[in-house]
This record gives C-alpha cells, sequence and structure tokens, in this order.
C-alpha cells in the first residue's frame, strides 16, 4: 500500500492539472451513470483521484464518500469540492479493499478506471458483495488492455507498461479483456445489468448486487 500511495501522490498535481483525453466518452459514461442515481442515494467511490467525478455527480445523490490510496489526491480533492463549496462529499484516505468494507448501506458503489490497478481483484469484488445490500449498484469503467477487439493497440500496451514500470511511471496493472472483467465481476455474485465501450479500450459495467 505505501509504495502504491507514494507513487500516486507523486502524480497527484500532474494528474489533477491533465485533461481529459477524451471529453466525449467522459460525458458519456457520466450520462449513463446519472441515469442510475438517485437524489436520496448514498453513494460510495472507490479510487476518486482528485475528486473530479465525485464533485460532477454531488448534486445527483445524497451523499458521496469517496476514498482514495493517496493522500495527496485526497487533499487536492478536499480543496476542490471547498472551492466549488460542494458539501456533501466526505473525502478519506485508503485502499481499495478498506473501502470495500465500508460498502454497507450504500445504494451505489462507484469506481472508475481502479479496478484494473488493484491488487486482489477478486478479493475486492468478494468484500463488496459480502458487504453491500441486495439490489445496491456496482458501477465502473476499467481499461482492459487484452481485449481483443481494440487490435494491435493492446500488444503495445502490454509491451510499454513494464518499461514505464521500470522507471516509475506506471503502477502496477493488470491486463484484462471484456469477458474477463465481466466475468470475474458476475462470479463474485454480481448481475450484469449494462455494458459498453467508451472509449473502445473502457468497459463500462453496471451491475447489480444479487
Amino acid at each position: 500500500m505505501v509504495e502504491t500511495a507514494k507513487f500516486w501522490d507523486k502524480m497527484a498535481a500532474k494528474y489533477a492539472a491533465a485533461p481529459i483525453r477524451d471529453q466525449e466518452s467522459y460525458e458519456y459514461t457520466l450520462g449513463r451513470t446519472r441515469s442510475y442515481l438517485n437524489k436520496t442515494d448514498h453513494v460510495l467511490e472507490i479510487g476518486c483521484g482528485t475528486g473530479s467525478t465525485a464533485l460532477l455527480l454531488a448534486e445527483d445523490v445524497a451523499e458521496i464518500v469517496a476514498t482514495d490510496i493517496s493522500p495527496k489526491m485526497t487533499r487536492i480533492a478536499l480543496e476542490k469540492a471547498e472551492s466549488q463549496q460542494v458539501d456533501n462529499i466526505r473525502f478519506k484516505v485508503c485502499s481499495a479493499y478498506a473501502s470495500a468494507q465500508e460498502a454497507a448501506g450504500v445504494d451505489v458503489v462507484m469506481g472508475f478506471n481502479i479496478l484494473h490497478l488493484t491488487d486482489d481483484l477478486e478479493g475486492l469484488l468478494d468484500m463488496l458483495h459480502r458487504e453491500m445490500s441486495p439490489d445496491s449498484l456496482l458501477i465502473t469503467k476499467t481499461p482492459c488492455l487484452s481485449e481483443p477487439s481494440i487490435g494491435f493497440k493492446r500488444f503495445l500496451f502490454r509491451a510499454i507498461i513494464p518499461v514505464l514500470q521500470l522507471f516509475g511511471k506506471a503502477p502496477p496493472v493488470r491486463s484484462l479483456s471484456f469477458k474477463e472483467l465481466e466475468e470475474t465481476i458476475a462470479g463474485a455474485g454480481f448481475k450484469i445489468v449494462e455494458t459498453g465501450s467508451y472509449p473502445a479500450m473502457s468497459r463500462f459495467v453496471v451491475a447489480r448486487r444479487t
């Protein structure tokens, strides 16, 4: 946990300043996510980064608890919330697995661009299923670097990432296909409600806790 936190701490300022690479896909993801949210919902976001998505969705729900492993990322998120006068988000520093232990009683758990970065995806999903209430929703979006439909790019990504990791420029990454991701989510006891790919290599999944 310490090394991962240090990596994202170093990246925090650059991450916060970087523009969204695919604004159209990001906006579409927000729209699909909003379609499942209610004003009375209590939401847990795992891996919130600098809080951009939580801040955009805050007005659509009653409360968001947004967590991240990086203290610096979380600090930036809190500063953004204060400057925007958003008061229904609580930011916490903790790992994805520790976050999952707080999923009891929430209506929606969100995790955008985080599942492929977890050390134990199966363990995380199992913990979420144990803690979440029946009929609550899991809404995620995950880059899938082993997905055959993205063609030759998947080989480039898988070749480049180890080099970047060698120089401390990339965190540990799990390569998944769409099928593997969805089967892992379903295998933890969730029922897939919706899937989509925007952009092409990232799989948006909405699943219900059964």
